[in-house]
């Protein structure tokens, strides 16, 4: 049988994975694979069950992708959220750029181009971004030391991590610590300040 692959924007964690998989299957489609940005489904939708997949996405915060660059765009986002959030892999080790190309199967300087079209900023500056929302989630828990933090998220020191921080959110990761107020956002809704 014919499979199908929606890409759909919005998927940032496993709770999305889950309810992505379980709303399609309250649709009644076999669910061959969910994973960030995308779902495998058995069968070929007509265009009324598009829709149909399509709005049920929507009330639930995702939303369809049928743009081929946007489709990219998004690759890149659950690519890079991926590698920073739910990845073993030490960031340090990863060049992003050979990573990405890698990964997406297109030559960098076109996925870079592509992306601050249509994004507005660089894939450097969201790779940045993401980072620094991970150090802020590792700070709001209290576990780890700053060392370690920079170490996790791939910063070559403290002193390197404390400068990129700062610069993002206009405080030093102590100052933000001992602020309390963790002001997060959500990683889909990451972008330039």
């Amino acid at each position: 049988m014919a499979i199908s692959v929606l890409h759909i924007k919005n998927m940032v964690c496993d709770r999305c994975i889950r309810t992505v998989r379980s709303e399609l299957e309250r649709l009644q489609w076999k669910v061959e694979e969910v994973e960030l940005g995308r779902a495998v489904i058995e069968g070929v939708p007509t265009e009324e069950e598009l829709e149909k997949i399509a709005a049920t996405l929507l009330a639930n915060g995702f939303e369809l992708v049928t743009d081929r660059e946007e489709q990219i765009v998004k690759d890149i986002k659950a690519t890079v959220v991926r590698l920073i959030h739910h990845s073993e892999e030490p960031l340090e080790e990863v060049v992003l750029s050979r990573y990405l190309a890698d990964t997406l199967h297109h030559d960098y300087k076109y996925l870079s181009s592509l992306f601050s079209s249509r994004e507005e900023l660089t894939i450097e500056k969201y790779y940045i971004l993401q980072r620094i929302e991970r150090v802020k989630e590792l700070l709001s828990y209290g576990e780890l030391t700053l060392s370690e933090i920079a170490w996790k998220t791939g910063f070559s020191s403290v002193h390197h991590l404390s400068a990129q921080f700062k610069k993002i959110t206009g405080l030093t990761p102590t100052q933000y610590k001992k602020k309390g107020d963790f002001d997060r956002k959500t990683l889909d809704n990451i972008q330039k300040e």
